[in-house]
């Protein structure tokens, strides 16, 4: 499956993401390849926990489109 992550620059340096169709499920990294690749290992033990709790997994498709928009300021 694919899943939309979002990465942000930390102010130490690092990043920091998630996954906007699986609430609560977060990462962070040094590097964007380590937040990557952590993203990758937290969104597996979420879907697997929400299997093993019984409950609905999210598809990557229920994600919402992001935009950047520009504003005056």
């Amino acid at each position: 499956m694919l899943y939309r992550v979002i990465l942000e620059k930390d102010e130490d340096g690092g990043y920091v993401s998630w996954c906007p169709a699986l609430p609560g499920c977060y990462s962070q990294g040094r590097t964007r390849k380590e937040t990557i690749s952590n993203m990758k290992e937290a969104i597996e033990c979420h879907i697997e926990s929400l299997s093993s709790q019984g409950k609905l997994v999210p598809s990557g498709e229920a994600a919402p489109d992001i935009e950047l928009i520009e504003v005056k300021g």
